[in-house]
């Protein structure tokens, strides 16, 4: 006859084996789950480059003509990433920088930043968000116009102290119920602007032998 120990040792082993094949389950699943998210942010972004800076507006591949971006407190960024050089006839006419707002009302706010030679916004996209549906998500094209607001921007267009929300003086309109998020992405767009003028001569160089669009 089983004993109590026996039977405490097989609920043991049951109750063990049990947890081993939950957990391993849980961890294949998030795993998927990451690769999925990371798929679909990939698949977002290439499609915002373009909206930035149409096919017809330059020649080379836009997909492989890289820089490679140091972590900087201008883009938001703590980890090394990288930009997209747009080209026509060999010559630079846009870059797009990954930017990070990292005050958004529900976290960290990441976009894409179009800038052309001349230090002209070309487009600004919004990758992925958190913000509060109805209210902050209307920094999503999909949900209004107001993204576009900064098309042909600079930094002397508006001037630095307009460089802000309405509600702060500032050129750009915020949402009814929402200033917060706006705020944030204002600001993030401004600091990319800086950042390109503090690294145009980088950004805008020749393209390495690999990254020539041939």
């Amino acid at each position: 006859m089983a004993t109590i120990a026996d039977s405490m040792w097989r609920s043991a082993v049951g109750l063990g084996l049990f947890a081993i094949i939950t957990a391993g389950t849980i961890a294949v699943t998030q795993a998927v789950t990451e690769e999925r998210i990371e798929q679909q942010i990939r698949k977002a972004e290439a499609a915002a480059l373009f909206e930035i800076i149409p096919e017809s507006r330059h020649d080379n591949d836009l997909l492989s003509d890289t820089v490679s971006l140091e972590p900087d407190p201008l883009l938001g960024t703590r980890q090394a990433t990288r930009g997209w050089i747009a080209r026509q006839d060999g010559e630079p006419v846009g870059v797009i920088l990954p930017v990070i707002a990292r005050n958004g009302y529900s976290g960290d706010i990441d976009l894409l930043v179009g800038i052309d030679a001349d230090g002209q916004i070309l487009g600004v996209r919004v990758i992925q968000h958190r913000e509060t549906p109805g209210l902050g998500d209307k920094i999503e094209l999909r949900k209004s116009d107001w993204i576009r607001s900064f098309d042909g921007k600079s930094l002397d267009n508006p001037k630095p102290g307009r460089w802000a929300v309405a509600k702060d003086g500032g050129a750009f309109d915020q949402f009814t119920g929402a200033t917060i998020t706006p705020r944030a992405v204002v600001e993030a767009v401004k600091q990319a602007l800086i950042f390109f003028e503090d690294h145009r001569e980088i950004l805008l160089a020749e393209p390495s032998p690999n990254q020539d669009g041939s």
